[in-house]
């Protein structure tokens, strides 16, 4: 096999944010929280040896380091969350796993209670 493959890590996490750049009494600008769903693909050849594009234990602890740092946090709180959109999300999320994987193809961050979600793509 020659192709490129996609294989797609998910993990999800509970946070709290604010927007203080909304007007007082908006909905926005107060504390709310959300459960996130995030999805996370990479891409590539797969190696000859294993079958694999990259090992998912290896995706899964990169992951979970990430979980960590915004699980029940409030994320405004998180250096580069100041302003915590989907958009923002998204990038952040990309910005630490990029250079651990190189074949990071996007990242999807979801909030299903709101049926709304960001899809950040890297290529």
């Amino acid at each position: 096999m020659t192709g490129r493959l996609e294989i797609v890590k998910a993990f999800t996490f509970e946070a709290a944010h604010h927007f203080q750049h909304m007007p007082v009494g908006h909905g926005y600008q107060r504390m709310h929280g959300h459960s996130y769903h995030v999805e996370v693909a990479l891409t590539g050849v797969p190696d000859p040896v294993s079958g694999w594009v990259a090992d998912f234990a290896e995706v899964a602890r990169a992951l979970d380091a990430v979980k960590d740092t915004l699980d029940h946090n409030t994320l405004n709180d998180i250096p580069g969350l100041e302003t915590p959109s989907l958009e923002t999300i998204s990038r952040w999320i990309a910005d630490r796993l990029a250079a651990t994987f190189p074949g990071l193809a996007w990242v999807k961050v979801a909030r299903p209670s709101c049926n709304e979600y960001c899809v950040y793509r890297l290529a």
